[in-house]
């Protein structure tokens, strides 16, 4: 049976000091990595999975304005809890943040691992309906020595016995919570939760870990992390299109593609009626496979009766970004036979840009007429199309 609800704590307090270097200046987890920070994509990759109802970061106490900056939006995202003085404690004071919503499941994960797939996720928490933890490794390939004082060997260790640990490690909330609070009152520093766990009596598996996991802890590591975006991070495009249409009512205004535009009539819908950003949020949530707009925004409910359509268009530009994709262009065509379109183009392209946070020459914004024929030529509405070209990580 599969959990209700799955939280993941993302432990990002650290001050990632060993990896900066006269490139990389800022803490390791806000550091730039192939045009987006670090934090931001590792946490992306948790909501970019169905079952996690709850992430919540932990940062520490000096980097508020940082983590505001990522300006990371989503429903299941909670206000960062600024961590402790060790990991141990900062993960502590994630679970206190959790134990309200009692979550069934909880998973662990270092905010200096961006490159946690979807596939590694699920294994750990399928692992869980068998054991009390779960935690990812990969074998060892190199020869492991032991020494007592950093020159001589004192013994050759089983390599085939070890495994080097990753996370995210996954736990029964109740259980590593009780865990995680007997283990502040002991005088001993654990390396990880799965360490707790096991002293604790707690049974923890090991699910196949992926090497590509990296645990961003160098400058060094900052290289190797670009190539595997450019190995593995490879891209298919995706196209989507949207189509709306609106009928005029009495009224003296209509919003198009973002803009204000004085008419006789106004248009007739349960938002501001913007015939151009409904098509076009449309034309995004299909490249992606979302549904429509009626899907995320169901004009049924009260609470967005007149909202503007740069709300809807928002969201379809945020789950874009979760999925870890871009917006390659966008194309909307807006056809009627008044207001006139043309001279608010630019302002509309700017509009749509600014909004998702894109570059204006990536969005186009045509107009034409319907040569005076039909319910268009009659003036009796006003009809828009869309399209949307869009590149997601490719998964094989």
């Amino acid at each position: 049976m599969r959990p209700k609800s799955i939280a993941v704590i993302i432990v990002a307090a650290g001050k990632g000091e060993r990896a900066r270097s006269g490139t990389y200046a800022d803490p390791k987890q806000y550091q730039d990595l192939a045009g987006r920070p670090v934090l931001s994509r590792t946490i992306a990759a948790f909501l970019a999975h169905d079952a996690i109802s709850h992430v919540v970061p932990v940062i520490h106490a000096d980097h508020a304005e940082r983590f505001s900056a990522l300006g990371l939006s989503d429903d299941r995202l909670l206000s960062p809890v600024v961590g402790g003085a060790s990991r141990q404690a900062s993960v502590l004071e994630g679970l206190k943040v959790l134990a309200p919503m009692r979550p069934d499941l909880v998973l662990i994960h270092d905010a200096a691992r961006p490159f946690v797939s979807n596939a590694l996720i699920a294994s750990v928490i399928d692992a869980l309906g068998e054991f009390d933890g779960a935690l990812p490794a990969v074998p060892l390939t190199d020869t492991i020595k032991r020494t007592l004082d950093g020159r001589e060997v004192v013994a050759t260790e089983d390599r085939r016995l070890l495994a080097a640990a990753q996370t995210p490690q996954g736990f029964r909330f109740g259980q590593i919570f009780s865990a995680h609070m007997r283990a502040g009152t002991v005088r001993r520093e654990f390396t990880d939760d799965a360490e707790i766990a096991e002293w604790a009596g707690l049974r923890v598996a090991l699910v196949a870990g992926d090497r590509d996991n990296l645990k961003i802890t160098h400058p060094d590591d900052f290289a190797r992390a670009e190539r595997i975006l450019g190995d593995s991070m490879k891209t298919e495009t995706r196209i989507g299109t949207g189509y709306d249409v609106h009928s005029f009512v009495p009224g003296d205004h209509v919003w198009l593609g973002g803009v204000k535009i004085p008419h006789h009539s106004g248009l007739n819908g349960h938002s501001d009626s913007d015939v151009a950003l409904h098509a076009l949020t449309d034309a995004m949530l299909g490249a992606i496979g979302e549904g429509d707009i009626g899907v995320h925004f169901p004009p049924s409910d009260p609470q967005w009766k007149g909202a503007a359509s740069t709300i809807f268009l928002r969201h379809a530009g945020n789950l874009i970004a979760q999925r870890g994709g871009r917006i390659v262009n966008l194309d909307v065509t807006i056809v009627a036979e008044a207001p006139r379109i043309a001279v608010h183009a630019p302002a509309m392209c700017a509009v749509i840009a600014e909004t998702l946070g894109i570059s204006a020459d990536r969005v186009a914004v045509k107009a034409t007429t319907n040569e005076k024929l039909g319910f268009l030529g009659r003036e009796e509405g006003i009809v828009s199309m869309a399209s949307a070209s869009v590149e997601l990580p490719r998964i094989d």
